[in-house]
């Protein structure tokens, strides 16, 4: 079993790992179709997906797509564990030596709580940190922006101009300065925005609908945004932005785990206030 269907409460959802099936391309692992009961337009692009585990990065080891995107052409195995949850495992990657296993529980009425955990098993990264990466492609939002709270507590607004352009927002603590080799090339994780965020959480809009993201921990979180990272779109006639987030480890040590969890809620638009009171509902 490469994917398979989930309804819980007033979601429906398809996870799977890197298989191709019917118009779902491959190598698009994560939830590869999410709706709500009161719309049938899935909020991930079809042929991609959300929560995509794509980058596996230390900043030196590059050359080739089938490295620049490790978890999406290693092996990963779907399991599902019950009615609301299933895990996808990664053995160790080919490149990185990287083993990884994500699990996504369904909780009613609108939740999908996800745990993530990884075991490096060998010392190649060669900036001395690891850094993750993940995507999820939107099906063209009206408006393109996801929002959070920034150093002063305030509401903000990110919508980068083009892929690639001041795309990664910090924590106001994140002083983190990761290395690079010269010809690496362009990428999402090198290029900052000015802005920091505050709250380990941000929220974009869909339609009538709402979908936020939060964390356990700021630590190691960083928010990122394209405008086009999900192709063109010739139904809406627009680009389908991708509201991504990376998880980065410095000082690394072998055969330690490592992990976060993070809490997505899909539900009917609400109010700034009730958005903080999920998150702090959820992490008491």
């Amino acid at each position: 079993m490469e994917s398979d269907t989930f309804k819980v409460g007033e979601l429906t959802s398809i996870i799977g790992n890197n298989a191709a099936d019917a118009d779902h391309c491959a190598g698009y692992n994560g939830i590869w179709h999410l709706t709500h009961e009161s719309s049938q337009r899935n909020l991930f692009v079809p042929a991609y997906a959300g929560w995509n585990l794509e980058h596996i990065f230390d900043g030196h080891t590059n050359g080739s797509p089938e490295i620049f995107f490790e978890p999406r052409h290693a092996p990963m195995t779907f399991r599902r564990l019950s009615d609301i949850e299933a895990e996808l495992y990664q053995p160790p990657t080919p490149t990185f030596s990287l083993e990884s296993w994500t699990r996504f529980k369904f909780v009613e009425p609108h939740y999908i709580d996800v745990n993530f955990r990884f075991l490096a098993h060998q010392h190649v990264f060669e900036g001395n940190y690891i850094g993750l990466f993940w995507a999820s492609y939107i099906n063209a939002p009206l408006d393109k922006s996801i929002y959070f709270q920034d150093n002063n507590l305030h509401w903000a607004q990110l919508c980068t101009q083009r892929h690639n352009d001041e795309s990664t927002v910090r924590h106001v603590d994140d002083d983190r300065r990761l290395t690079f080799n010269p010809d690496y090339g362009d990428a999402l994780f090198r290029n900052f925005s000015p802005m920091r965020y505050q709250l380990p959480l941000f929220y974009g809009l869909f339609d009538e609908h709402i979908w936020i993201v939060m964390f356990d921990r700021t630590e190691g979180i960083r928010i990122t945004h394209s405008p086009s990272g999900g192709g063109k779109n010739s139904q809406y006639q627009t680009t389908n932005p991708a509201w991504d987030f990376q998880f980065i480890i410095p000082d690394y040590q072998v055969n330690k785990e490592y992990g976060f969890n993070a809490r997505m809620v899909y539900r009917p638009i609400c109010s700034r206030k009730i958005i903080l009171n999920e998150y702090q509902h959820w992490i008491n």
